[in-house]
């Protein structure tokens, strides 16, 4: 096989759609490794004798590894070549996959999945800059809509295939599942990527301080985020000076940003102005997306007590709205103005959030079926024209920085979706509590009737009076804990509703772009 560069245009059809397949499968594993552990967190605590502080860094290090590799992978790219990027992202991602289901300690798991992140962040941005280059017209409509599919549809199956693993094989089989994928999609995007050329001078002029910045900008911001609603925020002193050194961090990534010789992240994309308003966009979407498929597999999990089979049967039908959304949503944003998609879009997601809010304690796969049919329609018809709106104006080395800009507002709205939408939860929950325990104050002789009532069945099942009293009284605090958390989880939905409503301001103010004939990755 030649080593040659090919021109999209001297490739065959079936040849782009292989190299584009390839590639959009190596960002489904990447991404369905994000929530892949979530249902499967007590197993491993309880393999690798961890505390429960500890294990949520099983997902955090994953996380802030792939914020720091979205940006990063512009630069790489550009160096190494697509083909040598891509390559080397899956051959270490599946090697750190080994490694994390080797794992003997929970230091040991943490420092893998930090490689398992940054390694398999590469992918993300890159398949988008591919797919944008090989393809025109009404194909290339097509590639937002199905890396749209690959981005919700991995997390939100995460947790179910996760959970299936553990429960039919054990729990670190999760990893080595990786392992014959990810040999197949090294060996065959080294055969097939001939997109460019690399440019390895790019190394010899690297600016070291721009990486650091801002790996410990994104690194601490996500530590922040994570820990934040466990440790009240800034009130915790080691929580205000992660947060004190990501802000200056921040700053001198900005610094660099603008004044490097060789900044590792340019951030020109953002001179156009439709550019910042789909970034803005993704950040709203990655907030509600991870937000909601966070949400609903806590409330059936916490609030109905679904064991990890049970939440995938319920919240898989979201994926499936998505698969049938996604011709729609490539069609519509061909011939229609984005503007009118996007704002569909972000109405009928917040419908379907408001149409969540209404929960009780005994909803289940009924009750949230048209809740989430809906959400997963909506969401493609986010995804999609958004993607076009800021991709679709750029070439060459820009198509790689607004690609690694926009994937990676993405995450941060997820980051920062599921970190608010925690101490929503707690708070509401906390205050809802406190009403039901006026409430039952105030009507103290009807509170107490009751009280006396169940203590009198319990008092069948057990001889004395004081342990049937306990009994009664453990069963009521656990009632008012689970109406209050149900009550919680309808506000936070209802505010989440809201934003998505505010999000419909700016979608006037975005210019409408058509498709662009697709440029060679290479700069020209």
């Amino acid at each position: 096989m030649s080593t040659e560069v090919q021109k999209p245009n001297e490739l065959m059809l079936s040849r782009k759609f292989l190299i584009f397949g390839v590639m959009a499968f190596g960002q489904f594993m990447a991404l369905l490794d994000i929530q892949i552990v979530a249902a499967s967190l007590n197993e491993v605590q309880a393999g690798l004798s961890a505390g429960p502080d500890e294990i949520s860094w099983v997902q955090t290090a994953y996380l802030m590894a792939e914020l720091v590799m979205i940006p990063f992978s512009a630069f790489l790219g550009q160096a190494l070549s697509t083909r040598w990027l891509f390559s080397l992202s899956a051959a270490l991602f599946t090697l750190s996959s080994v490694l994390c289901g080797f794992a003997w300690s929970i230091e040991s798991m943490t420092t893998f999945r930090v490689l398992q992140g940054f390694t398999g962040g590469a992918m993300v941005p890159t398949v988008f800059v591919v797919g944008m280059t090989l393809f025109s017209g009404k194909q290339r409509a097509l590639i937002p809509a199905i890396l749209g599919v690959v981005s919700v549809l991995a997390p939100t199956l995460g947790p179910t295939v996760g959970g299936l693993i553990t429960e039919s094989i054990d729990w670190r089989w999760i990893f080595f599942i990786n392992v014959l994928p990810g040999v197949a999609v090294t060996a065959l995007a080294v055969w097939l990527i001939r997109v460019d050329r690399p440019d390895l001078t790019m190394f010899r002029r690297i600016d070291w301080v721009h990486l650091a910045a801002m790996a410990i900008a994104l690194a601490g911001l996500e530590y922040v985020l994570e820990e934040g609603p466990k440790q009240d925020w800034l009130d915790d002193p080691g929580i205000a000076c992660v947060a004190w050194v990501s802000f200056v961090a921040f700053a001198l990534f900005l610094e660099r940003s603008f004044f490097s010789r060789s900044p590792i992240v340019r951030l020109s994309p953002f001179r156009m102005p439709t550019f910042v308003f789909a970034c803005i966009f993704n950040l709203v979407i990655g907030f509600g997306l991870y937000a909601a498929i966070y949400l609903t597999p806590v409330y059936l999990g916490r609030v109905r007590g679904y064991s990890s089979l049970q939440i995938g049967e319920t919240v898989f039908v979201v994926g499936l709205a998505q698969l049938a959304s996604t011709i729609v949503a490539a069609r519509l944003s061909e011939s229609v103005d984005r503007r009118l998609v996007i704002t569909a879009g972000l109405s009928l997601f917040a419908a379907s959030l408001w149409l969540g809010s209404h929960m009780n304690a005994h909803w289940g796969f009924g009750e949230l079926l048209l809740p989430q049919l809906v959400r997963g329609f909506a969401i493609m018809l986010c995804i999609v024209p958004s993607v076009g709106m800021a991709l679709g104006n750029f070439q060459g080395p820009e198509l790689r920085s607004a690609s690694g800009l926009f994937n990676l507002m993405r995450n941060l709205g997820g980051a920062v979706g599921i970190a608010v939408v925690n101490t929503w939860l707690a708070d509401y929950a906390r205050t809802q509590a406190l009403r039901f325990g006026e409430a039952l104050g105030q009507a103290s002789s009807g509170a107490s009737g009751a009280l006396q009532q169940l203590a009198e069945r319990a008092a069948a099942m057990t001889p004395d009076p004081a342990h049937a009293l306990l009994v009664a009284q453990g069963y009521v605090a656990r009632l008012v804990a689970q109406e209050s958390l149900t009550v919680a989880f309808n506000d936070t939905f209802r505010l989440m509703c809201w934003m998505f409503i505010a999000a419909l301001v700016m979608v006037p103010f975005c210019k409408s772009s058509g498709s662009q004939a697709p440029a060679n990755v290479e700069a020209h």
